[in-house]
């Protein structure tokens, strides 16, 4: 996933970009609505994230381009609270909406409720490999096995299923299968991608899941 970061506070440009690329997002960075334009000729984004108050075109002005041409769902960052600034800013298009100072593990968790928001849709039957999951009953199929799983371990599958041979990062795993105000502990995730494992070996698999330390996991077809 890569995301775009505009704002042209460089402490504030350089916060973000530190904690989305610990979090294992590619980021590409610019200091006004311009050069974001310019770089998004080149470049393709998975999300934007954009200061409101920016010398030239402001961040409403960007968001308006970015979700209505360009298709691109975009967070905005603002030092102010007012309600009449957050009205302007989802008229414009934006996603979310948050207000400087902000937690980086707030921002994290948003980057990760918008962006699956703009997942594609997963298909109602996914086949990786010898492993089919069949989204509409809930069932997973390996060599003509038919395998019920638990709930949370049937969508932690789906999901790495659906995004095979791509890292999905640790944080959209707990909010897309907990909940976005998940506050457990990450054992909890650690503890159900081990059980996932264990049955897809058991069972003969031609795919596994592989750890990426410090981002997620990867689900990966093997000869």
């Amino acid at each position: 996933m890569r995301i775009l970061v505009v704002d042209d506070d460089i402490d504030i440009l350089q916060l973000v970009s530190i904690h989305l690329i610990r979090q294992g997002y590619e980021v590409e960075r610019t200091s006004d609505a311009q050069q974001a334009l310019a770089l998004l000729e080149e470049v393709e984004v998975d999300l934007a994230i954009v200061d409101v108050m920016m010398p030239g075109m402001n961040g409403f002005e960007l968001t308006k381009i970015l979700t209505k041409e360009l298709d691109i769902p975009v967070i905005l960052l603002t030092a102010k609270g007012q309600l009449e600034d957050k009205e302007k800013g989802f008229i414009a298009g934006s996603e979310d909406y948050i207000v400087k100072p902000f937690e980086p593990r707030e921002l994290l968790f948003r980057v990760a409720v918008v962006l699956r928001r703009f997942e594609r849709s997963l298909e109602a039957v996914i086949e990786v490999g010898n492993v089919k999951i069949d989204r509409k009953n809930f069932e997973v199929v390996i060599n003509q096995d038919t395998l019920m799983l638990p709930m949370k371990e049937f969508e932690l599958l789906s999901l790495l299923a659906s995004r095979a041979n791509k890292v999905t990062q640790r944080t959209l795993l707990l909010e897309q299968t907990w909940g976005e105000n998940y506050e457990g502990n990450e054992m909890t995730l650690n503890t159900h991608i081990n059980r996932i494992r264990d049955r897809l070996k058991r069972h003969g698999a031609t795919v596994e899941i592989q750890t990426v330390r410090g981002v997620g996991y990867k689900l990966e077809a093997i000869q």
